[in-house]
């Protein structure tokens, strides 16, 4: 029950990385699309869909308190200042995406800058929140620092949130911005690589664990398959199977780091036997998310379908 309960938490953070991080892409993409029309289309494509895609980080937080206490409390006492930090900043760029088209030319011009450093910000925070925990040994729970992992960490999530915006424009404006994404996306790409590159040989231990176990091996086998068939999308200029082969590698990435963890929650302090709650409130909140997923999967499916047109 235990493994299930990791299991559902691990595919609503998935969720919310592949979802969100899409529309943190675009927002951060503002910075290099100064042209009013273009930020008018670009709100648009995300508009009907942003606030739906953080359902996932509610599932995450509510199940993590119900199905492993010592895990939250550990974060939230530890990561306390960040955390709220990444919640103030997703609260800004909604702030910034839902009254732009309320305000005048100048309050725009505001409001967009408020939405490149919040998005920046909600980016680049989880993938350094995960780095803290990655390098955390024991005894001292996680540790807060700015050691270059987890800014590596931070910073190869925000290349591929901007990689998926790119992706996601391409797909949903087309030709007025087709050219310029496809440079950045490429870039963005490489950026990508090194910034995986870098954490790998900075911190082997989890990985060196991961290809020692099937899963491991095998996702490990896909994310290099998976990061080379995003280069040759890039340059056949396949934009939206560039998007869904992104959407592949955090799943790909995220089962590689799950096999090189099991069976800690934190590497070599909490035990994911341990640190899950009683079996009965177990089976209850198991059986409730397994009730939701399908029902969040359709609502989004739904949502998009509706707003699927270009705008």
């Amino acid at each position: 029950m235990a493994d299930l309960s990791a299991v559902l938490l691990l595919f609503a953070l998935f969720m919310y990385l592949a979802l969100d991080g899409t529309d943190l892409g675009v927002g951060m993409l503002f910075s290099v699309f100064p042209d009013a029309q273009v930020r008018k289309w670009m709100v648009h494509t995300l508009l009907p869909v942003w606030d739906a895609n953080e359902t996932w980080l509610v599932l995450l937080a509510g199940g993590m308190l119900a199905l492993f206490p010592p895990l939250y409390s550990e974060v939230l006492q530890r990561l306390m200042v960040p955390l709220f930090l990444f919640l103030l900043l997703l609260f800004t760029r909604a702030l910034a995406l839902s009254y732009r088209a309320q305000v005048g030319e100048r309050g725009q011009r505001w409001l967009d800058r408020l939405l490149m450093l919040s998005s920046l910000g909600a980016s680049f925070l989880p993938g350094w929140l995960a780095g803290q925990v990655l390098i955390s040994r024991p005894p001292v729970g996680i540790v807060l620092d700015t050691s270059l992992v987890p800014v590596l960490c931070g910073a190869g999530l925000v290349a591929l949130d901007l990689l998926m915006g790119c992706c996601w424009m391409c797909w949903r404006i087309g030709k007025p911005i087709e050219e310029r994404a496809r440079l950045i996306a490429g870039f963005w790409w490489i950026v990508m690589i090194a910034c995986l590159l870098g954490v790998i040989l900075l911190e082997p231990t989890l990985w060196r664990i991961s290809a020692q176990r099937w899963p491991g091996m095998i996702a490990l086998c896909a994310v290099t398959g998976l990061l080379i068939a995003q280069g040759l999308a890039l340059w056949r200029e396949a934009m939206v199977m560039a998007l869904m082969l992104s959407l592949a590698l955090i799943g790909g990435m995220m089962v590689a780091l799950a096999a090189g963890l099991y069976p800690w929650l934190l590497p070599e302090q909490l035990a994911m036997d341990s640190a899950a709650s009683n079996p009965v409130t177990q089976r209850v909140v198991v059986i409730a998310m397994l009730i939701l997923l399908p029902l969040i999967i359709i609502y989004h499916t739904w949502s998009f379908w509706i707003f699927k047109r270009k705008e």
